[in-house]
């Protein structure tokens, strides 16, 4: 009996072989998401790559999800309760297994505002984008100022860490490695748009987290990607 993982694999690699028999590999763009459990959903909560996937394909762009963990075709780089510590520790070693063209990085929560956490979280944010840099100098890094948080007094310092998050985008930014702010924050308010625990997004959250990566995104995906050019 196969599992319900290897079934998802047949039909992305199906799916694959069929947009490469009408297009070069190369036409396809490979965006890793990265983050925590906002990325990666849990059993009470979902996340935004279903959606995003559906309205990025809808728009026509051939693109694929990488990394590893998740089943195709919705891979990624997302691990619940851990901290953007963990991920520089640990997402470079995938992304040389798995390269991708694009990073969406959401990344800053799992954290206590009596951390004083905000150096230590751009720092280790910087020192991310440095790793998947070296291994890929082209990759391109959507990073987002993170969702608002009810859970108070624990997330009381994200309004002041997207404020550093914007600096440090800006900072490393340049037209040969583009470092692009999405800012998930403004319209995202967790009394309406996260489940009961007042942090990981609900039905609404998750179709506003979507919508802002695919605005983020749309543009890049009109262009080839860096290895077809």
């Amino acid at each position: 009996m196969f599992s319900r993982a290897c079934i998802a694999w047949f039909f992305f690699l199906l799916w694959m072989s069929g947009v490469r028999a009408a297009n070069s590999p190369d036409s396809i763009w490979r965006i890793m998401p990265v983050g925590d459990s906002i990325t990666e959903g849990g059993s009470t909560f979902t996340n935004y790559r279903p959606l995003l996937s559906e309205k990025l394909r809808a728009a026509g762009f051939l693109f694929a999800f990488v990394g590893t963990r998740g089943a195709p075709p919705l891979l990624h780089e997302g691990y619940g309760g851990k901290t953007i510590e963990f991920l520089a520790n640990t997402v470079p070693a995938h992304f040389a297994e798995n390269p991708a063209d694009i990073i969406l990085l959401h990344a800053g929560h799992n954290h206590f505002n009596e951390e004083k956490p905000i150096p230590g979280i751009v720092a280790e944010t910087e020192r991310l984008i440095g790793a998947v840099r070296a291994i890929n100098p082209r990759v391109i890094v959507l990073v987002a100022q993170v969702i608002t948080s009810g859970k108070l007094p624990k997330y009381a310092y994200i309004p002041e860490l997207n404020l550093a998050i914007a600096k440090l985008v800006n900072r490393l930014h340049s037209n040969a490695q583009p470092v692009i702010l999405v800012d998930q924050a403004t319209h995202f308010d967790w009394k309406t748009d996260t489940i009961a625990d007042r942090v990981h997004p609900n039905a609404t959250g998750v179709a506003k987290m979507a919508e802002v990566w695919s605005t983020g995104l749309q543009p890049l995906l009109k262009q080839d990607p860096p290895a077809a050019r």
